[in-house]
């Protein structure tokens, strides 16, 4: 069982937790005292985690929550006969909401990091993430696969015995 900021979570939902994002975690063991706090339910233990935040940063757009690399990979003109392209970047979003660019991981052509540049600049601002009211910093990881829906090919490798 896990609880997140006091609220119960699946395991999918943890996993999708940014290991930066964790404060803290605590193995709580499967004894009595455990089980009546949190029901039958805890009797393999309960792993407590605390966020850095109380409510996550996201990216809206006209009001709707959307993620934010396939959004700035729509933005981005990519022709169909031009190469399959990737980019993937360590980006930070501020307590304002406006994104930067922390640092580039992966980037396989140039045309497409700098189109992925100007594509966050003109992006909507998130809404940052919340502790006790207050906005903070997040980051975050950017992945922009070009053409939409593509996937790099693999790199050839040759064996020698």
């Amino acid at each position: 069982m896990y609880i997140v900021n006091g609220q119960r979570m699946s395991e999918e939902q943890v996993r999708a937790i940014e290991p930066e994002d964790i404060l803290s975690n605590t193995m709580l063991p499967a004894d009595e005292e455990t089980i009546a706090k949190y029901g039958t339910e805890a009797s393999n233990g309960v792993i407590v985690i605390s966020l850095r935040y109380d409510t996550p940063a996201r990216f809206e757009v006209e009001g709707e929550e959307t993620n934010f690399s396939n959004y700035i990979a729509q933005q981005i003109k990519w022709g169909e006969m031009d190469p399959v392209a990737q980019v993937v970047m360590s980006i930070r979003v501020s307590p304002e909401g406006v994104v930067s660019e922390r640092e580039v991981l992966e980037s396989s052509d140039r045309r497409l990091l700098n189109r992925v540049r100007s594509a966050i600049k003109e992006a909507p601002r998130w809404v940052a993430a919340k502790k006790d009211g207050e906005g903070i910093e997040t980051q975050h990881v950017l992945r922009v696969t070009v053409p939409v829906g593509s996937r790099m090919p693999r790199e050839r490798v040759i064996r020698i015995r």
